[in-house]
Parts: C-alpha cells; sequence; structure tokens
C-alpha cells in the first residue's frame, strides 16, 4: 500500500529500520530544504500488515531557470528510495508508484540516487566485487525509462569504515602511515574536544578558508548555520574541533542517524598541518560515532576514477590510510517526464550555477579577507 504522509516526528522513527536509511531522508534534511523552496513530500510503502517496508522523501521545488517566464517543477528523492532492493517485486512497485506520482505531480523529470550497491572495493583490485542484484536493478531502470544523470548531486562512491571490534582492531585495520600521524598528533599536543553551537560561526569561517584553499565552492554562511543548528538540536550532531596550545587549527561535523555517522564537512586553518590534527580529529569521531551506537562511518565520498587523473583521489587516499573501504553505487538516475523541457533545462542550468559558483566564490573570499 502506497500513502503519502505528513512530515513530523513519527517520519524518522519510520524510516530508522528500513534497509539503506540514510540522513538526507530524515525530518530535518526536509526541514532544511524547506528553508530554500523545496517542499516534502514523504511516501511510504506498507506490507499487508501495514508494516513500512520502503519509504522515500520526495523533495520538489518550482524554478524559474531564466528568471522570468513560466515555472517548472523538478523533484529530487536524496539517498533514496529506501528498501531491500533485492526483493524484485517491491522495488518494481517502488519505482512505478514514484514514476505516476511524478507525471501526477507535473515534473520535469525526477532525480533519486539511492545506496543501491554496484559493487564494493577498487574496481581492478583482487577484493573488488559487483552486486548482481545492482546491475539488475540498473537494468531494469533503463527499460523503464531513467537514463544516467549528467547532474550528480551527491557522491557516487563512498569510503565507509566498519566500527566493529576493539580500538587495537581499528589500528591494525589502518595503514602504517595513519597510525604513524595519528600517534604523532597525540604526541604533538593536539587536543580534540566536542564544540559549542555558540562557535558554529567561527567553525563556518575555518570552512570558507578550507574551501578558498582547497577550491571548491561552498554556500552561504546561513545556510551552514542552519544546518548545523538543526541537527545538533536533534542529538543528531557532534562537532569537533582540534586545538593546539589553545587555538583552533581544525575541525569537523559529525552526523549520526541510526547506525551510520557521516563525515559531511571538514575545515581547518592550514595551521600546523605537519602535526596532524586531521588524523585524530578522524579517530575521535570513530570514537564518538560508536559511542551514538554507530556501526559504519561514511566518510562521505571517493572517486570516479581511481587514480591520480580524479581530483579526489589525494583525499581517498587519505580515508583509505584509515581503513576504509570502497562502496560503489548507482549514482542519480533522472525518469524524464517532458522531454524537451529537460533537454532546455539541462542547456541553461550548467551555465547558471558556474556564474553562481563565481559569485559566491568571490564572497566567500570577502568574508575571510582572501
Amino acid at each position: 500500500m502506497f500513502e503519502i504522509l505528513p512530515l513530523d516526528a513519527a517520519w524518522d522513527e519510520l524510516i530508522r529500520e528500513l534497509p539503506g536509511c540514510h540522513l538526507l531522508q530524515t525530518k530535518e534534511w526536509a526541514e532544511i530544504k524547506a528553508e530554500v523552496g523545496w517542499q516534502a513530500y514523504p511516501c511510504v510503502w506498507k506490507d499487508a500488515s501495514a508494516r513500512p517496508e520502503a519509504a522515500a522523501l520526495l523533495l520538489v521545488r518550482s524554478v524559474a531557470p531564466l528568471k522570468v517566464g513560466p515555472r517548472i517543477a523538478v523533484g529530487y528523492i536524496p539517498r533514496g528510495p529506501m528498501l531491500d532492493w533485492s526483493d524484485a517485486d517491491l522495488r518494481h512497485t517502488v519505482m512505478a508508484d514514484l514514476a505516476r506520482l511524478a507525471r501526477q505531480l507535473r515534473l520535469l523529470f525526477l532525480k533519486i540516487d539511492p545506496e543501491l550497491r554496484r559493487g564494493t572495493g577498487v574496481p581492478g583490485r583482487a577484493d573488488a566485487w559487483e552486486d548482481p542484484v545492482g546491475q539488475q536493478a540498473l537494468a531494469e531502470w533503463q527499460e523503464e525509462g531513467w537514463q544516467y544523470s549528467r547532474s550528480q548531486v551527491q557522491f557516487k562512491n563512498t569510503a565507509l569504515l566498519s566500527l566493529a571490534g576493539s580500538e587495537e582492531e581499528w589500528l591494525a585495520r589502518m595503514k602504517q602511515k595513519s597510525r604513524y600521524n595519528l600517534r604523532l598528533a597525540q604526541r604533538s599536543g593536539v587536543a580534540v574536544r566536542t564544540a559549542r553551537p555558540e562557535e558554529f560561526p567561527e567553525l563556518y569561517r575555518m570552512y570558507a578558508e578550507t574551501s578558498v584553499r582547497d577550491h571548491f565552492v561552498i554556500r552561504a554562511e546561513e545556510y551552514y548555520l542552519s544546518v548545523w543548528q538543526r541537527f545538533s538540536a536533534a542529538g543528531m550532531l557532534t562537532p569537533l574541533v582540534a586545538e593546539f596550545d589553545g587555538q583552533k587549527i581544525a575541525g569537523l561535523m559529525l552526523f549520526h542517524f541510526q547506525k551510520t555517522a557521516w563525515y559531511l564537512y571538514g575545515m581547518s586553518t592550514g595551521l600546523h598541518r605537519e602535526k596532524m590534527p586531521n588524523n585524530l580529529l578522524q579517530w575521535e569521531a570513530m570514537r564518538a560515532a560508536r559511542a551514538q551506537g554507530c556501526e559504519r562511518y561514511d566518510l562521505w565520498g571517493a572517486p570516479d576514477v581511481f587514480d591520480e587523473s580524479d581530483s579526489m583521489f589525494g583525499v581517498f587516499r587519505f580515508k583509505e590510510g584509515l581503513g576504509a573501504e570502497v562502496l560503489r553505487t548507482c549514482g542519480a538516475w533522472d525518469l524524464v517526464i517532458r522531454p524537451l523541457g529537460y533537454t532546455l533545462y539541462q542547456q541553461i542550468l550548467p551555465r547558471i550555477l558556474n556564474v553562481l559558483r563565481r559569485n559566491r566564490n568571490v564572497e566567500t573570499r570577502q568574508e575571510i579577507g582572501a
């Protein structure tokens, strides 16, 4: 049975036990997106006993790409839908119902990017494995009219740390250099503590500095403060800050929901990098995640191509050094409802985003005086 529910406190409890339950499918994330114009449609599928067996938080936004003229509605299910993908009947039902809903809402297109596993491990290595369920589901999507999206919102691949075993076993799973750098940070007097919400503006400034130094574009300050404050108030965020001699030098935002923790935002000043504060931060994040009942720690992002041609490869080497293993997922797929409008949208959107990114980069530099 398919239903659209109200978005309330019961939603998080409903999805908590579903396969693939994710932070980006929570009520809190929908509330953040509502602040920037997205309307939530919490969808649930129940079995004959009225037990939830699948769910999807559909976000819909009406936009005017050219700032004038008719508005169009686009749909996105971040890291969803959530279900047991090995259940062929259920996955057919869910995808068919989503397609019908997209047409009823007169969407231009519907985008999904669930954590449907295509495989694990780095392709070409002996431990790489391809998931037949994921391959079959992707083949079905193509038959049903879905297409691989030119606009990938989230990382397609990620690096997962298991939190099973003792801390000694965690250390054993690390590469030698990572263990050395962790101990170096501990010996050098770096200290890690939980940050207070009133410190979030200072952590944002550190994040802005990181974005300029590492050449990536971020949103305006109020967006991040809203995210951090809302998830902190919900008990789903542990902000960590590394200090040396009383001075903040690095930080990270550790989100947690059900049995998974996520490293979504990391920041540093660039000072005392030789003391390896990020290694100690990640170690303390692992400990904090397990204290929250988490069994795995998603380090949020791995390359599309696993060699030095990919800009993510250096960051991936760091994550791999911590003992992380690669999860390769399906990426984002679009169901196109109005083909002509979709084609025009795909042509116009990148140009608009490029202008917005350039403007935002200038604003960020101004904020930190760079």
